[in-house]
């Protein structure tokens, strides 16, 4: 787990939408602290706010109320050094597999150093796609696709990584894949991720903590630690204490066992 540094505090947050007609609240006032290089799991019933709570983080659309601080500094718009990996992949079509990781150093810098384009292929080589520079989305698979996106993200080298189901269209075998991978790239990185799932298994593996939504409208109903040893695999889901996590978790959903 991280030090004690937070590195991003909520503190009241809450949003509000309208359908047209009358007003819905997404999420009732939510506060907590994420520390250094920790990686926490939001779990909680289909439309409970998760989604929208990231977004808020990732100041893609505005809280209601209450107020968000990112490194010690008030926060409310995006910044480059918090990273978002969506359940789509949105990457250009058009585009090779490096150019698309290339993209946010085109984006902020106009032109790309030969420094930049070693860092990309090495990034890419990490992530195992070295023979895949000059391919295009189209020929890669699910997995690959979601790799390509892990690698863009990094380039920028977030201090942060939002991740709203970055796996959940994937086959349980790639997703077991890419759960290790994210496991290896944020301990060598020591970034701290925050990270929407639908999958008990996937946060317990993953997670430092585990947050618990509430029904719709949201409220943070757990913070629950998740103290199994580091580094972890796959094998660890068989044990009786990850067992036992899980179905804390589940209960605090409120779902059967």
């Amino acid at each position: 787990m991280g030090d004690a540094t937070p590195v991003f505090v909520v503190d009241g947050v809450s949003k509000g939408f309208t359908d047209g007609r009358r007003p819905i609240q997404a999420l009732q006032p939510v506060s907590f602290q994420l520390h250094a290089g920790e990686i926490v799991c939001l779990v909680g019933p289909s439309g409970s706010g998760k989604s929208t709570l990231l977004r808020v983080m990732g100041g893609l659309i505005a809280a209601d109320s209450g107020a968000m601080w990112f490194q010690g500094q008030p926060h409310c718009a995006p910044n480059t050094a918090i990273g978002f990996v969506f359940q789509k992949t949105n990457l250009m079509p058009w585009r090779t597999i490096l150019q698309n990781v290339l993209l946010p150093i085109e984006i902020q810098q106009s032109k790309v150093s030969i420094a930049e384009r070693i860092r990309a292929e090495a990034m890419l080589a990490t992530m195992g796609l070295k023979d895949f520079e000059h391919a295009y989305p189209r020929q890669l698979s699910g997995g690959m696709n979601q790799r390509v996106v892990l690698a863009r993200t990094l380039m920028q080298q977030p201090r942060l990584l939002l991740m709203d189901e970055p796996f959940g269209q994937l086959d349980a075998l790639t997703r077991e894949r890419l759960n290790l991978e994210l496991l290896r790239l944020q301990a060598a990185e020591k970034i701290t991720v925050f990270m929407v799932t639908h999958s008990i298994t996937e946060a317990v593996l993953l997670s430092d903590r585990v947050f618990v939504l509430s029904e719709r409208p949201g409220k943070l109903i757990a913070q629950m630690p998740v103290p199994l040893p580091r580094p972890r695999d796959l094998a660890m889901t068989s044990t009786p204490a990850f067992g036992e996590l899980a179905m804390q978790v589940r209960s605090l959903i409120g779902e059967p066992s």
